[in-house]
């Protein structure tokens, strides 16, 4: 039974935590499904932007307390395996080579604020929670903390990562875990449509680019070999296929190729 659905929309894929009765909580069958099914959104060139999404009441509850239990027997090197399969899943996620965008409807602890930390953008409601719980049970969120700590900053994580406690939607807005906070779900879908339009006004490959260009600079010193990376970068994109036909297009006043071939403007 596959815990994860994808749905391919023109060229969006909208993908779904679909184990509601759990909460849609982590298990390693869970990680693995939705491991899989980024990947293969990954490499379709037809999809432009991912939004991961989630059934029922909740975005994601964290770990689910069977798996837990199981990892409760299992020997350091056996946890170690098994931690890879998270860090596996969260990295994959950061690293997809297309945009993704976060739908939080409603709670997500513990893993499932990695999952948001991971995702470009993240919209959600005022029925959002939160919540990096995993020091009540005397562990801690290690393999999430990367990505966490980069959406949050060192100093909010000092304060959420010790004292466990839940937070709302408010509070993950100002912090910049979430960058809109919409009234209900419909005002989400809007906000997010929205979101994806521009995007997919942007070139597939200096999206890419883009994000490999934040990965490069953030919290790197400002040194020479910085400065003529970045400068080696613009140079790259520049003489690409899709620079050229990105600055020809605006000199020319007309939408480039990678707007015009969407299924809305042909």
């Amino acid at each position: 039974m596959s815990f994860v659905l994808t749905e391919i929309d023109g060229p969006i894929a909208i993908v779904t935590l679909n184990r509601p009765d759990k909460h849609n909580a982590f298990d390693d069958a869970l990680i693995a499904d939705l491991t899989a099914h980024l990947q293969a959104v990954d490499a379709r060139d037809d999809v432009r932007v991912v939004v991961l999404s989630a059934s029922g009441k909740s975005f994601s509850a964290g770990a689910d307390l069977h798996w837990m239990k199981r990892m409760a027997g299992y020997s350091e090197i056996e946890n170690q395996q098994d931690a890879m399969g998270l860090a596996t899943l969260m990295k994959t996620l950061h690293s997809l080579g297309k945009p993704t965008v976060a739908r939080v409807q409603g709670a997500a602890y513990g893993g499932g604020v990695g999952l948001v930390a991971c995702c470009d953008i993240a919209v959600g409601t005022h029925e959002a929670a939160f919540s990096l719980s995993e020091v009540r049970l005397g562990l801690i969120p290690a393999v999430i903390s990367p990505y966490v700590i980069n959406a949050i900053g060192a100093r909010a994580a000092s304060r959420y990562f010790l004292t466990a406690e839940r937070f709302d939607a408010g509070e993950a807005y100002r912090l910049g875990l979430l960058h809109e906070l919409c009234n209900d779900e419909d005002e989400m879908d809007l906000k997010i449509e929205a979101l994806v339009a521009g995007v997919l006004a942007a070139g597939p490959e200096s999206i890419r680019e883009a994000k490999m260009l934040i990965d490069a600079v953030t919290n790197a010193p400002l040194s020479n070999a910085l400065i003529a990376d970045t400068a080696a970068r613009i140079a790259r994109v520049r003489v690409s296929p899709e620079g050229q036909e990105g600055v020809r297009a605006f000199l020319e006043k007309r939408k480039p190729a990678w707007v015009a071939s969407t299924p809305d403007n042909q």
